[in-house]
């Protein structure tokens, strides 16, 4: 499976460098953690976070993940979303990246 990749806010990033494990907001009521491939990213960040500063970029190695990855679309469409059932182990996490919108509060994905 290719890399995944997940957009946090950064204090809940910082938290999780605490508590040693990743569960962001809205995880309680989902069920899962919702990802990205590489291709996706740009699109679902300016879907739902438009402008928004304090934002990273994780980029996750779904080898290393402790919980299952389901691929799914639960909205409906054709196009399937990586869904992590279970917290994010930080040993998975390879890279974290700022993640911060230009000045039209557009996003681009981060050089590699």
């Amino acid at each position: 499976m290719n890399l995944l990749y997940h957009i946090a806010e950064q204090d809940a990033w910082q938290q999780a460098q605490q508590t040693r494990q990743y569960v962001p907001a809205g995880f309680a009521e989902d069920g899962f953690i919702h990802c990205s491939f590489r291709e996706q990213v740009v699109p679902v960040a300016g879907r739902f976070y438009g402008g928004r500063m304090g934002l990273v970029l994780l980029e996750i190695d779904p080898t290393l993940l402790k919980a299952e990855v389901r691929l799914e679309n639960l909205e409906g469409g054709g196009e399937l979303f990586p869904h992590i059932y279970g917290v994010l182990n930080l040993e998975a996490v390879r890279r974290v990246m700022d993640f911060s919108p230009a000045a039209d509060g557009s996003f681009e994905l981060p050089q590699e």
